[in-house]
């Protein structure tokens, strides 16, 4: 008897699917991050991975690390696109396309971790997420860090420290804030900030604890101002799939990415602190000075970011006040 070509191809995927040999659908996940070097974001990335591919639901992750497969601010278009099939992404580098995500890094928000793990379960990232969702993304795992201020002229601490410096800050919300300090600003992604010292282009920057370890910054700054208990800077960078992808997943699938990213999520949450001791372990042992900001420096560059970022969000974003609010209104 003779087979057709449809029949004979049905019969082949059958036979290789019983025998154990049909091959696993590989999403791609990117991310900016350095690649097998400790960084924690790119290590809950590849725990994702694994635990994905444990679960034997016929998807596998292929982790492109480092800005190798997209530059770090071209992953957002490209996942909302279903291009890109997974990143973990600073939202704030999105707010150009969503200005609300700029809230997601507004000066004095959140202040200490803990803090930023009771927003997860608030109004306001319940907004944020429908948000993510809407622009075609849907977020697998939570994930805040902590953030400080290194130059390479002096320690910054009040306000009036950072004037007349080039600075790089991570999204328009600090930048606001920074010039209304007098501050200049260069803007660029926290993978190019070492260059951008390194060539003479920043004086200084902020970013989060695990970019001043992993992209080595402690080489070019002299001075770090650690979070302490008086952070003005913190940072959601979650875990995100392309709602494109996930909608064309088996229901079995798609609970099985929620799992794997869960079990990201709490290694995450597990590293997040440790994050800010490591960076002031790694800044003191190459020989930089380390400094903390008192509560009342805190308070005057609070008083700045309120009336300049805050003022500027709730104002010209729709629905930038009631997120401001929502954040605030947490215990």
């Amino acid at each position: 008897m003779k087979l057709g070509l449809s029949t004979f191809a049905g019969v082949l995927a059958a036979s290789l699917a019983l025998t154990g040999l049909a091959q696993a659908e590989t999403l791609k996940a990117s991310h900016q991050f350095p690649g097998g070097k400790g960084d924690a974001r790119d290590e809950m990335v590849q725990l994702f991975a694994k635990e994905l591919a444990a679960a034997d639901v016929g998807l596998d992750v292929q982790v492109y690390p480092g800005q190798s497969l997209y530059k770090a601010k071209e992953q957002w278009g490209a996942l909302t696109k279903g291009q890109l099939d997974i990143t973990s992404f600073p939202l704030d580098y999105a707010s150009g396309r969503v200005p609300q995500f700029s809230a997601t890094l507004m000066p004095g928000l959140v202040r200490n971790h803990d803090r930023a793990k009771r927003l997860n379960s608030s109004p306001f990232m319940t907004e944020i997420k429908k948000l993510i969702e809407d622009n075609g993304a849907i977020v697998i795992a939570d994930a805040w860090l902590g953030g400080a201020f290194a130059s390479k002229k002096n320690c910054i601490t009040s306000p009036d420290s950072i004037q007349g410096q080039v600075t790089r800050a991570a999204g328009p919300a600090f930048e606001q804030m920074l010039v209304g300090a007098g501050a200049s600003i260069s803007s660029m992604a926290s993978s190019e900030v070492y260059t951008g010292m390194q060539t003479g282009v920043l004086d200084a920057a902020n970013t989060s604890s695990g970019s001043f370890v992993s992209y080595r910054l402690f080489e070019q700054v002299s001075c770090l101002t650690e979070p302490g208990e008086n952070s003005l800077w913190f940072m959601y960078e979650p875990m995100l799939i392309s709602k494109e992808t996930y909608e064309r997943l088996t229901p079995e699938q798609q609970a099985a990415v929620m799992a794997a990213g869960k079990k990201a999520e709490e290694y995450f949450d597990k590293e997040a602190a440790g994050l800010d001791d490591k960076m002031v372990e790694t800044f003191k042992k190459a020989g930089v000075e380390v400094v903390s900001m008192s509560k009342d420096d805190y308070d005057a560059w609070l008083a700045i970011a309120k009336e300049t970022a805050y003022k500027e969000f709730a104002e010209n974003v729709p629905g930038g006040q009631k997120l401001i609010e929502d954040a605030l209104a947490v215990e």
